[in-house]
This record gives C-alpha cells, sequence and structure tokens, in this order.
C-alpha cells in the first residue's frame, strides 16, 4: 500500500478526537520495518542532505540530526505530501477555533509556495540519530514567520532491540496551570501527531491556546533514529 492510501485509511475522526483531548495522537505501523531500514541507512549518505546539526554545541541537547535536501527521498517526499492532505483541514478547523481566517491550501506545493514567497524556501524533514546519553531538549519547530500548526515523528529503531530509554515527550503549559506531560509509547514504524507550538483548547472563557513544546529523553543505550516530517520551510 502507498504512502498516500495508508494515510487515507487512517481513523482521522479518532485523531482530530486525540488531539483535541490530548495535544498528540498515536499513528501505529505506518511504516514497515523494511521501510525503517532503508530511512534509517539514508543517516550515512551525505549527498541526501543540506546541513548537520550537532545539539550539543547549540545547547539543544545532546546527539545530532540533519535536514534533507531538495529534492527529498521519494519516501519523505510521499509522506509529507500525503499528510499535509488531512492536516490543513485540521490546521484550517484550529485557525477558525481561535478567530483567525483559513490560511492553509489543500496542497502541499501550494502551501510551500508561500513559504517560498515569504523567504522560507529551505526544506526541513530530518533523520536524527540518538546514541547512549544523548537526548534532545523540550523545544518548538519553527522557522520563520510561516508556520504550519502540526507535525509528524516516525520511530525508525526498536526499542528494547535497538536502544533503551529515549521515549518522546510532549508538555502543555495552560494559562494559570502547571504544565502537563505526555509519554507518548513509541514502537519502530510508529508515528506520533502533535502540534509544533500551539494548540486551541475549550475552556470556562472559550477557546484560548495553550503552549506546547516537545523533546526525547535520555538514551540508555544503543541507537536511535527518527524520522521528523515538519510541513514549512524554512529561512
Amino acid at each position: 500500500m502507498s504512502a498516500a492510501a495508508r494515510v487515507a485509511a487512517m481513523d482521522w475522526p479518532a485523531i482530530q478526537a486525540a488531539l483535541d483531548e490530548f495535544g498528540c495522537a498515536l499513528l501505529p505501523g505506518l511504516l514497515s520495518a523494511a521501510e525503517c531500514a532503508q530511512l534509517s541507512a539514508c543517516y550515512a549518505q551525505p549527498a541526501l542532505f543540506r546541513s548537520r546539526v550537532l545539539m550539543q554545541r547549540h545547547g539543544f541537547g545532546k546527539g545530532e540530526y540533519q535536514y534533507f535536501a531538495y529534492p527529498l527521498p521519494p519516501p519523505v517526499a510521499a509522506l509529507r505530501r500525503a499528510f499535509y492532505r488531512p492536516l490543513a483541514d485540521i490546521a484550517n478547523r484550529w485557525q477558525a477555533a481561535l478567530g483567525l481566517a483559513p490560511r492553509f491550501p489543500a496542497e502541499h506545493a501550494d502551501y510551500l509556495a508561500q513559504c517560498h514567497a515569504a523567504g522560507q524556501s529551505r526544506p526541513t524533514p530530518l533523520l536524527l540519530e540518538y546514541r547512549a546519553g544523548d537526548y534532545n531538549c523540550l523545544h518548538q519547530d519553527l522557522y520563520g514567520d510561516q508556520v504550519f500548526p502540526l507535525q509528524v515523528v516516525v520511530l525508525l529503531s526498536q526499542p528494547g532491540e535497538d536502544f533503551d530509554g529515549g521515549q518522546f515527550v510532549l508538555t502543555e503549559q495552560r494559562p494559570r496551570m502547571q504544565s502537563r506531560a505526555e509519554v507518548v509509547p513509541l514502537a519502530r514504524g510508529d508515528a506520533v501527531l502533535f502540534p509544533v507550538a500551539q494548540r486551541p483548547v475549550s475552556g470556562g472563557r472559550g477557546v484560548h491556546r495553550v503552549n506546547m513544546r516537545h523533546g526525547v529523553s535520555r538514551l540508555l543505550a544503543g541507537r536511535r533514529h527518527t524520522l521528523g516530517l515538519i510541513f514549512h520551510d524554512a529561512a
């Protein structure tokens, strides 16, 4: 089954409900073990990437990641394009809930044209590599004024076999409340969908924005690869 067919076949009403209630949605079995291995192997092919970032050098944590160059590898491009279509509907629903005008076109190519017109033309899909002792500090993936509010992370390694520790963590800060943490259990090939920076939440005084951050806890052993799909490009 193609990436587009797999994404289209997902239970999108249930995914939207999970986003509304918990701020994230688990997407099990998105990729096969062979597809995960193929993408993990890309990490050792520098010609596929535009830049490599050592997290410790920038205070982001410990570990490293590489941003893909255009043209993206076909599996990455296909997943990015397939996810954008249903996510644009959710993103525009969030815009409406916050009293903002819709801003996200139905096709990803049209949205990328908006990004490029605003000076954001560098691709943002990335592969991350963690080894024992590595971690990723809580953060938001913002690269300019153009921000698509949702993103997807796919775990490419198998917990308990390839690595131990290294759990995906999401935090939410609501006004006048303490932060809430969500730890998402992922197996190889599973994905998690979550907000880039903010999401709307209904409260006693109507709909308000809550601030979201995500990261990865310390890896205890082994090596962990992750694919990140961000839908806006970078300045």
